[in-house]
């Protein structure tokens, strides 16, 4: 009987025993549990993880974070950490998000926001101080300046062919003489190029003797009319021929015609060409010499249709080149080709540049720039600008790590700024650069998606 007395008391106390244990487990479970304000724990790295309970991210070995439920409040208890002492606000990563509810920072609806209308809701999430510096985040001031466009194009030099020059042989005949012999060879206005012994030249000049000594042998008015007529046509035919009036001048004078005709350069130029050979025959039509004026020369560059707008005559390019690096030509704008390139989108222009020196030279290569003052403007890095495809975003520094995402209306890119239409006020900040961290930890605590979603509901909120 005493026996079973005390395995009966055994009994009991080994079941007291298990009663305590499951207590103390249960009170661990809940002392480590989730918060009931808390949805679930994610990276700020890598916003796709989720997780029920703290700890560190598979990916990243980052603390995660807590992202509270809708409509959670602040006053909610917090989480402990999983030793059980400490709250969560003072794990790494969690100062100043610990006031975070539904996505939003605690007192920050129905702050009105730049040039919103008043009484728009903001949607201002915090990222410590410390947070973003570990970031790299820095900041620029929207800033009125003025506003210069610069339209670049690449061109070639060609000559200009209005100055450009072909003797061609308008007589039967010889090349008696060559006195230019080679291309790029430099000759001066009213210099000879070549002679050209001719027959029917000779002919010429001697029937405009005999014609020129009939009128002064002639007695009356009437008698002189006649060879007048008849000295006017051969001058005409010899003038046709390559003979200046100045050598015309010069038979009249003399009374000594010539059989040879010399080939005199119009101006000052330089020799393109020479394709005959001293001594060889030449009829009428045959290429004897050709030469260039480089005082002025052209480039045709090629810009593209939605840069024409922009373009008109008489607007002054600078030109620079590889083959003279510290020097800067001028040139304007004569002709803009209306028929564009259907393959390349782009359309020729034609820009004039006085030479004088002969720097430059046909077939080289330059650049074209031309400088357009657009006025003045709102301006932010585009680097600020982080375009979500319909609408362009910039965070906007609301101090104390204070942050606030808002759609702004972009005019035109100059260099590497942006015009700002509406959307933000001169002298605010906004994040210039670690914008996708922002953005992510935006994402996390749910500021930018109820941002989104509220612009896409209120047509308010995308003015």
């Amino acid at each position: 009987m005493t026996v079973k007395l005390v395995l009966h008391k055994t009994a009991l106390l080994m079941a007291l025993v298990a009663l305590l244990f499951g207590a103390t487990s249960c009170s661990k479970k809940s002392a480590t549990g989730k918060p009931t304000n808390v949805d679930y724990y994610t990276c700020t790295m890598h916003p796709s993880v989720h997780a029920n309970e703290p700890g560190k991210c598979p990916i990243c070995s980052m603390d995660l974070v807590p992202v509270m439920k809708k409509g959670a409040s602040e006053a909610q208890p917090q989480a402990s950490s999983p030793e059980g002492g400490g709250e969560m606000k003072d794990m790494p990563g969690m100062q100043g998000m610990a006031g975070m509810h539904g996505g939003h920072a605690h007192g920050t609806h129905g702050v009105p926001r730049g040039n919103a209308p008043q009484g728009a809701q903001t949607h201002e999430f915090v990222v410590p101080v410390e947070r973003q510096q570990q970031f790299g985040v820095t900041y620029a001031k929207v800033e009125r300046k003025p506003l210069a466009h610069t339209i670049r194009a690449v061109g070639m030099i060609v000559p200009d062919k209005a100055r450009n020059w072909q003797f061609v042989s308008r007589v039967d005949g010889y090349v008696q003489k060559l006195t230019v012999t080679a291309p790029g060879e430099l000759v001066e206005k009213d210099a000879p190029l070549l002679s050209i012994y001719s027959p029917d030249l000779f002919s010429s000049e001697r029937e405009f003797v005999e014609l020129l000594r009939m009128r002064d042998q002639a007695r009356s008015k009437d008698a002189r009319e006649t060879p007048q007529r008849l000295i006017q046509a051969a001058k005409r035919r010899l003038q046709l021929w390559n003979v200046t009036d100045e050598q015309i001048a010069e038979l009249e004078k003399t009374r000594k015609p010539f059989d040879t005709l010399t080939l005199l350069s119009p101006f000052r130029g330089v020799v393109q060409s020479v394709p005959v050979e001293q001594g060889k025959n030449v009829k009428v039509g045959d290429m004897l010499v050709e030469v260039a004026d480089l005082s002025m020369v052209w480039v045709w560059a090629e810009f593209y249709e939605n840069e024409l707008s922009m373009l008109q005559a008489g607007q002054e390019f600078t030109i620079t080149t590889a083959s003279y690096p510290s020097e800067k030509f001028k040139g304007t704008i004569s002709v803009i080709n209306p028929f564009l390139d259907p393959a390349k989108r782009t359309a020729r222009v034609r820009i004039d540049i006085p030479n004088p020196d002969f720097k430059l030279r046909p077939g080289m290569y330059v650049n074209a720039e031309l400088g357009m003052q657009m006025g003045e403007g709102l301006t932010i890095p585009a680097s600020a600008v982080m375009p979500t495809g319909s609408r362009n975003i910039v965070f906007v520094d609301k101090a104390g790590g204070k942050l606030e995402p808002r759609v702004v209306q972009l005019g035109p890119k100059y260099g590497d700024s942006y015009e700002v239409q509406s959307g933000l006020q001169e002298n605010e900040r906004v994040v210039a650069s670690a914008n996708f961290l922002i953005d992510a930890e935006s994402k996390v605590q749910g500021a930018l998606n109820d941002f989104e979603a509220d612009n896409t509901a209120s047509p308010t909120a995308k003015q």
